[in-house]
């Protein structure tokens, strides 16, 4: 890098961008680091280093801050499904000849004892429900309303703050993050009588002991596939990220 001090904008929301800020300012003490919220969700973690909350205006908005903050790499390590903000910040970066790298964990693949009927949207999840059914809903609170108009099923939701639209009157809202361990999450299948799961393919571990309980109760799981993303470098986890951060800033 050719910039007397870089600027990394790491763009979080995600575990790993929490573990990725430390581990970032402990090997790059030299390097300016912000990290970005979107804002959406209230109870945000203080990640450690200077921190921005709020969207940046779309392209154009972004290609004014990576001009007024001097921003030399971006880090993506924002959710799989947070697809505008991926995007946004790939065609930012083209514009304005900024690196760029995404953190994207691997998807949850299949394994054999698993029941998963693979969609390609919410809107189809919300389809492949059957009549009856006692879905647990884990799609966060900003794609909860896609299921509403299933008045012929009874809805559980779990998310960490409440959606903008409430639930329907005979569904159950679960305010809490996800628990680590299958078990819980079976006596919660169990005290719910939840029949069928329906789920985004986040990837990760943080949130995979939902799929575990699915396949120790032989339940049904709907699983939303992964909105398609800019092609551009990414790695796989964030030590893949500090040894391609380490290349850059040494060429």
């Amino acid at each position: 890098m050719t910039t007397d001090q870089p600027h990394i904008l790491l763009l979080a929301g995600t575990f790993e961008a929490r573990v990725l800020a430390k581990k970032l300012e402990e090997k790059f003490s030299s390097v300016r680091l912000t990290a970005s919220f979107a804002g959406t969700v209230k109870d945000l973690p203080d990640l450690g280093v200077p921190t921005r909350i709020g969207g940046f205006g779309g392209i154009e908005g972004l290609c004014q801050h990576l001009q007024t903050e001097k921003v030399s790499l971006i880090i993506d390590a924002t959710h799989p499904f947070a697809a505008q903000m991926s995007w946004n910040a790939f065609h930012a970066t083209e514009r304005e000849n900024t690196a760029i790298l995404r953190l994207e964990r691997p998807a949850w693949q299949q394994a054999p004892n698993d029941l998963w009927h693979p969609v390609a949207s919410m809107g189809d999840a919300a389809d492949a429900i059957p009549e009856g059914a006692h879905a647990f809903l884990a799609v966060g609170r900003k794609e909860i309303a896609t299921f509403y108009r299933r008045g012929d099923i009874i809805g559980t939701a779990r998310m960490i703050e409440p959606p903008p639209v409430p639930l329907p009157d005979h569904w159950s809202l679960v305010l809490t993050r996800p628990p680590q361990s299958a078990e819980e999450e079976v006596e919660l299948f169990k005290e719910k009588g939840i029949t069928h799961v329906v789920t985004k393919n986040s990837g990760g571990t943080r949130a995979y002991a939902k799929v575990e309980a699915a396949r120790q109760m032989q339940l049904p799981v709907i699983m939303v596939d992964r909105p398609e993303l800019p092609s551009t470098d990414t790695a796989a986890t964030v030590n893949g990220v500090l040894d391609w951060t380490d290349r850059l800033m040494n060429t």
